[in-house]
C-alpha cells in the first residue's frame, strides 16, 4: 500500500548504444518532464551485454517502486526479466531500433511524451512468457527472423534500413525446415520460413505478426509462416504493416497455453530481438499477468 506524502522511489536504467537514437541529454529530459512530487529519481547506465539485467535486480533489492528501460526491446527484457512476480512496476522509456512492446503498448516513441505516461502512472498486469529458462515479454520466433535477429545483432549499423536490408539479402538464399510441433497438446508437421511466439502482436517497426495478440489474455499467439514466392514479398511486407498478415495463404496462426518445439540441434531463437543459442527440444510457456507495467 502506497504511504500517502511517500516519493516512489524510480530508477532509470539506461542503455547508451541501444537503437539509433542519441542519449545525450535523456538525465536532463527526465529532471524537466518527470514529476518530482511524485518520484525521487535515480539513474544507472549498462557497460556490457547483460548489465541491464544484474542492475534491475540490484536495484529490487534495494527495494524500488519503479524500473524504467531507456532502450529497445532487448532493454525491456533484461529488465523486466528480473521484475517478474514481485511489486516493482516496470516503466518504458522506448529508445531502441524497433520497440515492438512499446508500440503493442501504446506509448509514444518522444521521450517527453513517455515520460508523462509514467507520470499518469497507470498500472496493469500482463503476461510474460518463457522458452525453456530463457524469458521473453513481447516476441520469441525461430528460422529465418532468428537468423535476422543474429545478423543485426552483429551488424554494425542499427535501425530500420539495416533490418530491412538483411531480409531481402537473405531471404532466396534461405530454406525453409521442418518443424514437429505440439501445440496444447495437438501434433503439427509444418516446414515454415519462420515460427513466432508472440505475446504482443509485433517485432518492432509496427510490422505486427500477430494482430490478435494481447499481453493479458494468458495465451501466445505461434505464428507458422511459409516461404512466399519472392515476387509476393511486397504483399507480405504491406500485410505485416497494415495489419492484416493473417490474410496472407502462407500465414497460420494458433493461440496457445504451451508448445513445444521437437530438436536435437541448436538453433537460433529470437527473444525480444536478441538470439540466443538452445540445444535441444524449445518449450514455451506463458506466465499469466506476471509483470506489473505503466501503460498510456
Amino acid at each position: 500500500m502506497d504511504i500517502p506524502g511517500k516519493k516512489k522511489q524510480i530508477v532509470f536504467i539506461i542503455n547508451p548504444i541501444s537503437g539509433v537514437s542519441k542519449k545525450h541529454g535523456i538525465e536532463d529530459t527526465i529532471a524537466r518532464v518527470l514529476d518530482n512530487n511524485l518520484f525521487e529519481c535515480r539513474f544507472r547506465y549498462t557497460e556490457y551485454a547483460g548489465h541491464g539485467a544484474e542492475i534491475a535486480a540490484e536495484v529490487v533489492a534495494w527495494g524500488v517502486d519503479v524500473v524504467v528501460a531507456v532502450g529497445g526491446d532487448g532493454s525491456v527484457n533484461q529488465v523486466a526479466a528480473k521484475l517478474v512476480g514481485t511489486n516493482v512496476v516496470l516503466g518504458i522509456l522506448p529508445m531502441g531500433s524497433g520497440n515492438g512492446l512499446a508500440n503493442h503498448l501504446q506509448i509514444p516513441l518522444k521521450p517527453a511524451k513517455a515520460l508523462s505516461v509514467i507520470n499518469g502512472f497507470k498500472v496493469e498486469q500482463i503476461d510474460t512468457a518463457n522458452v525453456n529458462d530463457h524469458f521473453f515479454v513481447s516476441i520469441a520466433g525461430v528460422g529465418f527472423d532468428a537468423m535476422i535477429a543474429q545478423k543485426f545483432a552483429g551488424s554494425k549499423k542499427r535501425g530500420f534500413w539495416t533490418y530491412l536490408r538483411l531480409i531481402f539479402s537473405e531471404f532466396l538464399t534461405y530454406k525453409v525446415k521442418p518443424y514437429a510441433l505440439n501445440i496444447d497438446g495437438v501434433s503439427y508437421q509444418r516446414e515454415a520460413l519462420f515460427i513466432s511466439f508472440a505475446n504482443s502482436d509485433q517485432f518492432g517497426y509496427k510490422t505486427k505478426i500477430a494482430p490478435e495478440a494481447s499481453v493479458d489474455d494468458g495465451l501466445l499467439d505461434v505464428c507458422i509462416v511459409g516461404k512466399p514466392a519472392f515476387h509476393r514479398m511486397p504483399l507480405m511486407a504491406y500485410l505485416l504493416f497494415s495489419n492484416q498478415i493473417g490474410k496472407l495463404r502462407d500465414v497460420e496462426i494458433v493461440k496457445a497455453k504451451t508448445i513445444t518445439i521437437e530438436s536435437k540441434k541448436s538453433q537460433y531463437v529470437n527473444l525480444d530481438g536478441d538470439p540466443v543459442a538452445l540445444t535441444g527440444h524449445l518449450h514455451v510457456a506463458v506466465n499469466p499477468l506476471s509483470l506489473k507495467v505503466i501503460i498510456p
